[in-house]
């Protein structure tokens, strides 16, 4: 079968650790707003109804470690902000997982139990945001982000098979590796 062309382009993309000197260039506030923009955008219905007052004064990061982004935010006053404080709890992976995790292509528990996402510092914080989340319905979340992040995650995850098949690198397996007896 033919694979599909969006799925071809994808695997042309370079690796996301290419945009990071890029990414870099361009002023901190930039990378915020519209990380702000964004999330409050696609939380606006749990944040109004309260699901996430656990958050208020409290502090949550983020990290893309391929892209070489980083965030803090937290709810102040009632709305989700990026903040310059200090991460009391913190999530790292690349950008391709990350955007399974959010677009809920990949189970949370399988993507921290194989390592691909590392969640440090006030692990109690970080389970209840998680929890959180998952708890949301998927079909409260505005449409327009949705879809947005269902196929970059879908392209994300289609470009990184691609990448290890060049690099002739094995692609992650669910199950782990069996040392030689």
């Amino acid at each position: 079968m033919e694979t599909q062309w969006p799925h071809r382009l994808a695997a042309r993309l370079p690796h996301p650790s290419v945009l990071q000197p890029l990414l870099a260039g361009l002023p901190r506030r930039l990378h915020d707003a519209a990380f702000e923009h964004l999330a409050a955008k696609a939380m606006q219905i749990p944040t109004v109804t309260g699901e996430f007052a656990f958050l208020e004064g409290r502090t949550i990061g983020i990290t893309v470690t391929d892209l070489g982004l980083r965030w803090s935010f937290g709810l102040r006053e009632g709305r989700l902000v990026v903040v310059a404080d200090a991460p009391e709890a913190e999530v790292r992976g690349t950008a391709t997982d990350l955007l399974l995790l959010a677009s809920r292509l990949e189970d949370a528990d399988t993507l921290f139990f194989q390592r691909r996402l590392v969640l440090t510092g006030d692990t109690d914080l970080g389970l209840h945001a998680r929890n959180t989340l998952d708890r949301l319905e998927w079909e409260d979340l505005p449409l327009g982000p949705r879809i947005l992040m269902h196929r970059a995650a879908r392209h994300a995850a289609a470009a990184r098979t691609a990448w290890h098949a060049r690099r002739q690198v094995p692609a992650m397996r669910d199950e782990p590796a069996v040392p030689d007896q």
